[in-house]
């Protein structure tokens, strides 16, 4: 049975980074692409970015150039280094692998604000 486990949440101030992880348990991180999704309070859940299985990279226009997408294979794990960070990138984020029936995990809460 897949799981995912999302960490590395937190309070950081305008302009700050942070790096959100995504542990994968029952199968290989690799055998799907990752994406990494955020909901912010009243708003529907957005896609934020992605990484394929041949590593190529996809992001949202409002975090490219900000946010990278990265993958250790040995690690099984999944993440999403966030840099200049905004109050509107405020949310709670969630990754999925896009496996067939794949779950989400629990979500990471993110507060930008000073």
């Amino acid at each position: 049975q897949v799981q995912l486990v999302e960490s590395g949440g937190g309070l950081v101030q305008p302009g700050g980074s942070l790096r959100l992880s995504c542990t994968i348990s029952g199968s290989s991180v690799s055998r799907y692409p990752v994406a990494w999704y955020r909901q912010a309070p009243g708003k529907v859940r957005e896609w934020v970015a992605q990484i394929m299985t041949s590593g190529v990279t996809n992001y949202a226009v409002s975090v490219k150039g900000r946010f990278t997408i990265s993958r250790d294979n040995a690690k099984n794990t999944v993440y999403l280094q966030m840099s200049s960070l905004k109050p509107e990138d405020t949310a709670v984020y969630y990754c999925r692998r896009l496996g067939p029936n794949d779950p989400w995990g629990q979500g990471t809460q993110v507060t930008v604000s000073s």
